[in-house]
């Protein structure tokens, strides 16, 4: 048995280098087979994707995009038809242009020549146009007298901005108005407690109706003002000295006037220029001849027709 077994072996170990030769040559063509099989088997795939799912995707690309257009289009055009309705509803013969995003940057602000006061170089700029080359105003309404919630309504409506200086002694009997003014994006500017003509007082009492205005807005109303109009546009040294030291970062004037009938102007030229700011007044028909809403629509109608937009001045100074 022993003898045998050797035999066995002796016989393996002869026929062994055959055995692995022809292992070689099947592996060979089994590896050649089925790289023919892949290959055809590549073919035949990308035969399939040419009528199938993924070449409808590919062909459907331009389709898609071509509907998503067509779909920004008609929201477009839904915008568009119901600002228009919104315009018909108060009064407005044109659509108000809407104004460009606000700057990244906001424009380096200077006082106007004519309006320096000896060392203003270190205090808040005094201005009436803000520096811009976009044909944007800026729409500012002062004091606060006249609470009429059909402003309200109508600015929010129109999404129109517009900022607020107010004066205490008109405000004061109703904050709750312009907190709700406020909850509707305004904001609220100081235009001291009283209305009182600053250059004529000490600056103990400039002080207090500067920084008084600077605390009572800020305790009633929330937020402690950074911009700040001198009632009728008249200041000194000292005035600018006293609300820098309370808070005040610049003091926007104004380029024109709205009034419900008619405009003023501060340039030669009688004209609205890029950048400029418009004051107009918390009035109604006690002051005028006709309401808010009236003043509203004769502002609109000018700055429209101008081809400008009122644009947000918290937004650029």
């Amino acid at each position: 048995m022993q003898l045998v077994r050797q035999n066995e072996k002796s016989a393996t170990k002869r026929h062994r280098p055959f055995c692995l030769v022809l292992a070689a040559l099947l592996i060979g063509a089994a590896a050649s087979g089925c790289a023919g099989g892949a290959d055809e088997g590549a073919g035949r795939g990308h035969e399939q994707v040419a009528g199938q799912p993924g070449a409808e995707a590919a062909q459907a690309g331009p389709a898609a995009a071509e509907a998503k257009a067509k779909a920004k289009a008609e929201q477009l055009k839904r915008q568009l038809a119901a600002r228009v309705a919104v315009a018909k509803k108060w009064g407005l013969a044109k659509v108000p242009l809407a104004a460009p995003a606000p700057p990244a940057k906001k424009p380096h602000i200077t006082t106007r020549e004519g309006f320096e006061v000896e060392g203003g170089e270190k205090l808040p700029p005094v201005f009436t146009t803000v520096p811009t080359k976009e044909r944007v105003v800026f729409l500012t309404m002062d004091d606060g007298a006249e609470k009429d919630p059909e402003l309200l309504r109508m600015m929010s409506e129109l999404n129109i901005p517009y900022s607020a200086f107010l004066s205490d002694y008109e405000v004061s009997d109703d904050y709750g108005y312009f907190k709700d003014m406020q909850a509707r994006g305004v904001t609220l500017n100081n235009h001291t407690l009283n209305h009182r003509y600053l250059p004529g007082l000490s600056e103990e009492d400039q002080r207090r109706e500067i920084c008084g205005s600077q605390d009572k807005i800020e305790k009633f109303l929330g937020k402690r003002p950074t911009l700040f109009r001198p009632p009728y546009g008249n200041y000194n040294g000292a005035t600018l000295r006293i609300a820098e030291s309370c808070g005040i970062k610049a003091v926007p004037l104004w380029a024109a006037e709205a009034f419900p009938d008619h405009m003023e102007w501060r340039e030669w030229d009688q004209d609205l220029h890029p950048g400029d700011i418009i004051l107009t007044h918390f009035r109604g028909r006690e002051d005028w001849d006709g309401s808010m809403a009236d003043m509203i629509r004769n502002v609109m109608k000018t700055v429209t027709a101008k081809g400008y937009a009122v644009a947000r001045l918290e937004d650029y100074v």
